[in-house]
């Protein structure tokens, strides 16, 4: 079976994890990635309790027509007391924990929030249980660092290394795991596929002002 970890659209916020609604432009990400989609026999959709996560997923099912389920666990990674601040106000009052955390060095937390590791602990086994009960496709609809996050763990890498996986993630992008029910194995396919963002510079992160 084939599972497709979705990235949300663009929300209508540029703080940092604020649960906001999809953009205009999120909305049109979403309903391209759910025509892409369409025929390739999904079974279900999963997604994060966030409300840009449940707005893509209730888009990209206009054209399924599956069941959903809402699972907190899938949602982005607790950034603590940097939510609800601007880029510039975080690299401001977070300068030293942000140069530290760029360094790769360590699995750091959040200030008052989570690290990789916290992240992978209770997002894996949700998709571990969904393979697992699922026989056919699915799509689950998250979060950009979630699935950095749930990648390394999966890939028995350092969690201070999860930000080598892409410099952007694409909004809508589509991140394809193989799961082998009969070796209860995971492999990943691809990463951060946007094809069907194609043609529309607009839609992609470097326009996002």
């Amino acid at each position: 079976m084939k599972i497709y970890l979705i990235r949300h659209g663009r929300q209508n916020s540029r703080l940092c994890n604020v649960n906001v609604s999809l953009a205009e432009e999120g909305k049109q990400q979403a309903r391209l990635v759910g025509e892409r989609i369409k025929n390739w026999n999904i079974e279900k959709i999963y997604c994060s309790d966030l409300k840009r996560a449940m707005e893509t997923a209730a888009i990209i099912n206009e054209t399924l027509h599956v069941d959903i389920s809402v699972e907190s666990q899938l949602r982005e990674i607790d950034f603590g007391e940097m939510t609800g601040h601007s880029d510039e106000e975080n690299a401001e009052y977070f300068a030293f924990f942000q140069k530290k955390l760029k360094s790769r060095r360590c699995d750091l937390a959040y200030p008052g929030g989570e690290c990789g590791a916290d992240v992978y602990q209770r997002g894996f086994p949700v998709i571990n249980k969904i393979a697992r009960s699922c026989t056919g496709n699915v799509v689950i609809v998250t979060h950009g660092v979630f699935i950095r996050c749930i990648l390394a763990g999966m890939l028995g890498m350092d969690f201070a290394k999860k930000s080598m996986f892409g410099k952007n993630m694409e909004n809508t992008s589509i991140t394809e795991l193989d799961y082998d029910a009969e070796s209860e194995m995971f492999t990943l396919e691809c990463f951060n596929d946007y094809h069907h963002l194609d043609g529309k510079p607009e839609l992609l992160r470097s326009s996002w002002k």
